[in-house]
């Protein structure tokens, strides 16, 4: 028998595992910085075992709540993933599994790597009406690239979608790959009709180190990204700092940050409700937005999610409080969860990647239902 996680977005500490039924493990910290909960790891030489994994750490996770009503993922060829059925406790997560076959890989959810994104990208550039731009490098050197599709025109709106802030929030790049799937679609109507008025900016991993890496939340200077937007730094936080002064370039009508969620198992979004400039005008193209997504996914809903900051109270390092204060734009946190969807739920393979591409394609209605009122005249 052999655990191993060297290799993209790989992640586990071995405690013991000299029996099958009792495999201990401990989900490792971000290399910088103390947020613990993303894993990913492979077992070998098991077939046909009984195997109990054990997570002896799990209740002292960054998010332990995360861990009930929770199902480990798992694949035999890195491509269909599936659930298996897991108990915690308060502190330990135990997992029990036959494999069918001598090579299984575990994941906390569908991983998207490195490789992945590059061929998204590439197959982005490939459409003919997608420009790839190199706005720096991450602290560790990894390129930070933007997709700009459309005319780039004066007159166009300018809409700004970004993923992966926090890098093991995977379902993120999903959705990024849907959205694009169907953006970059000749045949599709509603794509075609938003790129007759808009230019979309969109920067498909925010955090390609932590991505690598396999951190849940940190870059590899261990600053959470999604807590850098008032003042980024080229030392701490460049991913952030090269993405913004691009906005600032463009100017922003519309922005999408694309996340996940660890404990609550919705679809939601959260807005702008506390920043200074907040308004009626954005209250109204809020509920449009929202209205236009429910009809174009049942995934999506507006009943559970994050409590509404009071007037004033905004949190301004995050992206989405920053870009909608400074733009004075429609601006939303997207979240989709790592458990399953609640309202629509489905046993063997909970919220995953597909899923999460589904979304990214709906994305593109609610965006156009509010197409024609997103500047303030």
């Amino acid at each position: 028998m052999k655990i191993s996680s060297s290799f993209d977005a790989g992640s586990i500490e071995i405690v013991s595992f000299e029996q099958f039924d009792d495999i201990q493990l401990k989900i490792p910290r971000d290399n910088a910085a103390e947020f613990a909960q993303w894993f990913y790891f492979r077992l070998q030489g098991a077939a046909y075992q009984h195997c109990v994994l054990k997570f002896l750490n799990a209740g002292e996770s960054a998010y332990p709540k995360g861990w009930e009503d929770y199902q480990i993922m798992a694949s035999y060829d890195r491509i269909n993933w599936f659930r298996i059925p897991t108990v915690f406790d308060g502190q330990v997560m135990t997992v029990e599994h036959v494999p069918l076959a001598n090579s299984v890989y575990y994941a906390y959810f569908e991983p998207y790597s490195w490789e992945q994104h590059l061929n998204l990208i590439g197959q982005a550039q490939g459409s003919g009406i997608c420009q790839v731009t190199d706005l720096g490098s991450s602290v560790e050197g990894r390129d930070i690239n933007l997709l700009t599709i459309g005319h780039e025109v004066e007159s166009d709106l300018k809409i700004w979608v970004i993923a992966r802030q926090h890098p093991g929030e995977t379902m993120a790049e999903w959705f990024i790959e849907g959205f694009l799937n169907r953006l970059l679609d000749p045949q599709d109507p509603t794509s075609r009709a938003l790129l007759d008025r808009a230019t979309f900016y969109v920067v498909p991993n925010m955090n390609p180190d932590g991505s690598v890496r396999g951190n849940l939340r940190t870059n590899a200077a261990g600053a959470n990204l999604n807590r850098e937007w008032a003042e980024p730094s080229l030392e701490r936080s460049p991913e952030v700092l090269y993405v913004r002064q691009k906005m600032m370039e463009t100017g922003v009508d519309l922005f999408l940050d694309i996340h996940g969620d660890e404990n609550l198992p919705y679809v939601f979004v959260a807005g702008t409700e506390g920043v200074p400039s907040y308004d009626e005008r954005i209250a109204i193209l809020e509920d449009e937005f929202k209205y236009h997504f429910r009809l174009a996914s049942p995934d999506f809903q507006d009943e559970e999610g994050y409590a509404k900051d009071a007037p004033g109270e905004a949190n301004m390092t995050l992206a989405t409080a920053w870009v909608g204060e400074t733009f004075r734009c429609l601006a939303y946190t997207l979240e989709m969860p790592f458990k399953d969807n609640a309202n629509l739920p489905d046993d063997d393979f909970g919220w995953n990647g597909q899923r999460s591409l589904r979304l990214g394609e709906a994305a593109l209605t609610p965006i156009y239902a509010v197409l024609g009122q997103l500047r303030n005249a």
